[in-house]
């Protein structure tokens, strides 16, 4: 990945997310974000500019055949599991997210619960 500002960012890679943690930015894929960690795939921590481009690929498929609620490394289980060594953890807190996504296993597993209000009325006949 060649040197691009923000925008070109976000437009050539949705997927990616932008984080800054002190007076570091850090650019890849985060893997899940709660209240108190944030967890991400740091893309200058891949050693190789084939994992570098496999990475992409794959955080495109991820992009574009999920419904990126569920984190890249359950929906890509073994494809994901070379990336592993490149996961940096943050506390939340310090996190301020510049661009691009966080999914969260939270939102995952939050249920969705319908209410349905129910009327009886008495029907009078005359």
């Amino acid at each position: 990945m060649e040197k691009m500002d923000y925008a070109d960012l976000k437009e050539k890679f949705p997927f990616l997310s932008c984080i800054r943690h002190g007076l570091n930015e850090y650019v890849g894929i985060i893997q899940n974000q709660d209240q108190y960690v944030t967890t991400m795939y740091i893309y200058d921590r891949i050693p190789t500019q084939s994992l570098k481009e496999k990475f992409l690929e794959l955080g495109e498929m991820w992009w574009w055949e999920s419904n990126r609620t569920i984190p890249i490394n359950i929906f890509l289980n073994k494809e994901f599991d070379s990336f592993k060594d490149q996961i940096k953890t943050f506390t939340t807190k310090d996190v301020e997210i510049i661009f691009g996504v966080a999914t969260s296993l939270n939102n995952v597993m939050k249920k969705r619960i319908i209410r349905r209000n129910i009327s009886l009325v008495k029907k009078t006949t005359n």
